[in-house]
C-alpha cells in the first residue's frame, strides 16, 4: 500500500483522537475551520505525502544535520533573512516563549537557520532533531509546515499526524514562505512549532501575518536600483513615466505604449510586429508608426531606442514586470503591494490589451487562492475591484465573522446587479493615477 493511502487509513485514527482532545477544551477557543476548507487541507496533506513517498522519504528516518553550529553561525549571519529576524521575534518571539512553542526560520532550502523559543520545548525538539542547521526541506523529512510551505509556495498549517514520519505526529506546525520584495525570489520560510493548542486556524493566519511585515521589513532596507537604469512607471496610468539619465519624462498615451511593448519585449519587433501590437485600426500605415519612433527617438536619444529590429538598447526596470517577477515566484503578497492598478488603462492597443488583462486576472487569481482577507480587502476596495466578484466572493469568505456583514452586503448588491443583467463581472473603470 503506497504511503498516502497508509495516511488516510491509519492516520484517520490519530486525527479522530486529536480532534477529540482539542474540542474537550486543550485548545485556544475560536471557529472551527469550514468543511471545505479541512477537505482543502486534507487534499494539501496527500499530495505533499505522495511527494515524501516520490523522494523515497524514510517513514522512521530523522532530519539530518547539514551545517554545524560554526557553519550556521557563518550563514546566517550573512543570509538576507538575518535583517527581518528583529520583526519576526518581535511577533512572534513572545508568543512562542509564554505559549511553549518555537519560532523558526529556514533558508529557501528548507535548513533551519534559527530555532527559538521555549527552553522545555527546545528540549524536547532535539530529539527529533529540529534545531538549527538540519534540514527539513519535504524531499528530505517528508510532509512538515516549513518544507512543506516551501514546496507548494504557500502557507501551510500540519497536524499531528499529518506529518509524513510518525516520529514529529506529536507536533503541530504553521508556516509561511518569505520572499525577497524586490526580486520575488524565495528567501525560505517562517515557522511555528508547538503541541495540539498550535492547531488552530489563527496560528496559519499568523504566520501568514508575520511573512508579510517581514517581506515589508527587508523592502524598507532594500537598496534602490542601480544608478542610471531606466525605469519605466504604468501601472495605474495612461501616460506612463520614464525615469532615465536623471530625467523623469512624462510620454504621450502612443509613446507609452510603445515603450510598455518594447520593454516586455527585450529581443524586439519588426516593424510589421509592432504595428500589430500597438494599432487595432489596420489601415493605419507603417508611415504612421515610423514618424511616432521618430519623434520618440528625438525624445530618448538614440542610445536608447535602436531599430531593426526595434528595440530598447539597455534593460529597463518595467514595475507591471516587477509585479509579474513577484508573482511567477509566489511572493503575492509583495505582488499585490506593487500592483498600482491596471496596466495604461485607457489603452486599446492590443499588445498593452493583452499585457494588461493577463497581469490582472494573474494576480486576481493569485489573491483568491491565497484567501488572504486583507489582501483581497485591498483589491475589492479600489478602483479597479469595487465590482469585481470573485474578489467579493472569496473575501466574502475569508473575513471573520465580525467583519462580514459589510462585505456580505456589497456582496449581495453586486450580484443583484448582476442577475439584473450587468454585462461582466469586472467593468473597466475610468479611474487612473495622474
Amino acid at each position: 500500500m503506497c504511503a498516502w493511502k497508509a495516511y488516510v487509513l491509519d492516520g484517520e485514527a490519530e486525527l479522530s483522537e486529536a480532534t477529540t482532545r482539542r474540542r474537550s477544551g486543550a485548545r485556544e477557543p475560536g471557529p472551527e475551520p469550514r468543511p471545505e476548507e479541512r477537505a482543502t487541507a486534507r487534499e494539501l496533506v496527500a499530495e505533499s505525502w505522495r511527494r515524501s513517498e516520490r523522494a523515497r522519504v524514510s517513514r522512521d528516518g530523522a532530519a539530518a544535520t547539514e551545517l554545524d553550529e560554526e557553519e550556521v553561525a557563518a550563514y546566517r549571519e550573512g543570509h538576507p533573512l538575518a535583517a527581518a529576524m528583529p520583526v519576526i521575534r518581535e511577533l512572534l518571539g513572545a508568543d512562542a516563549l509564554d505559549g511553549g512553542h518555537l519560532l523558526a526560520v529556514c533558508d529557501a532550502g528548507g535548513r533551519l537557520l534559527w530555532v527559538e523559543g521555549d527552553p522545555a520545548t527546545l528540549r524536547q525538539a532535539r530529539r527529533m532533531n529540529f534545531v538549527a542547521g538540519a534540514g527539513w526541506a519535504e524531499a528530505a523529512a517528508g510532509t512538515n509546515a516549513p518544507g512543506t510551505a516551501l514546496a507548494v509556495g504557500r502557507p501551510v498549517q500540519v497536524v499531528s499526524a499529518e506529518h509524513f514520519r510518525p516520529p514529529v505526529r506529536d507536533w503541530t506546525c504553521a508556516a509561511a514562505p518569505l520572499h525577497d520584495p524586490r526580486s520575488g525570489r524565495l528567501l525560505g520560510a517562517v515557522d511555528l512549532t508547538g503541541g495540539e493548542r498550535l492547531a488552530h486556524p489563527h496560528s496559519l493566519g499568523l504566520v501568514r501575518a508575520v511573512a508579510r511585515a517581514a517581506e515589508a521589513q527587508l523592502a524598507l532596507l532594500a537598496p534602490p536600483p542601480p544608478p542610471g537604469r531606466p525605469r519605466l512607471t504604468a501601472l495605474g496610468r495612461d501616460e506612463a513615466l520614464l525615469t532615465v539619465g536623471g530625467r523623469r519624462l512624462r510620454l504621450s498615451r502612443r509613446h507609452s505604449e510603445i515603450l510598455v511593448v518594447l520593454a516586455h519585449r527585450p529581443e524586439g519587433v519588426t516593424g510589421d510586429q509592432l504595428l500589430a501590437l500597438l494599432y487595432e485600426d489596420e489601415s493605419v500605415t507603417p508611415v504612421t508608426l515610423r514618424a511616432e519612433l521618430s519623434r520618440l527617438r528625438a525624445l530618448l536619444g538614440p542610445e536608447l531606442l535602436r531599430s531593426r529590429p526595434y528595440r530598447l538598447a539597455v534593460p529597463v526596470d518595467a514595475d507591471f514586470a516587477a509585479v509579474d517577477r513577484r508573482l511567477a515566484s509566489g511572493a503575492v503578497a509583495a505582488a499585490a503591494g506593487d500592483y498600482a492598478g491596471p496596466l495604461l488603462p485607457g489603452s486599446a492597443a492590443p499588445g498593452v490589451v493583452r499585457l494588461r488583462e493577463r497581469l490582472a486576472d494573474r494576480l486576481r487569481a493569485a489573491l483568491v487562492a491565497r484567501a488572504d482577507p486583507r489582501l483581497l480587502a485591498d483589491w475589492a476596495y479600489s478602483a479597479w475591484g469595487e465590482e469585481d466578484v470573485e474578489v467579493w466572493r472569496a473575501l466574502c469568505a475569508a473575513v471573520p465573522a465580525a467583519q462580514l456583514p459589510p462585505v456580505r452586503a456589497r456582496l449581495d448588491a453586486l450580484e443583484e446587479e448582476l442577475s439584473a443583467g450587468a454585462t461582466g463581472l469586472q467593468r473597466p473603470l475610468p479611474h487612473t493615477r495622474r
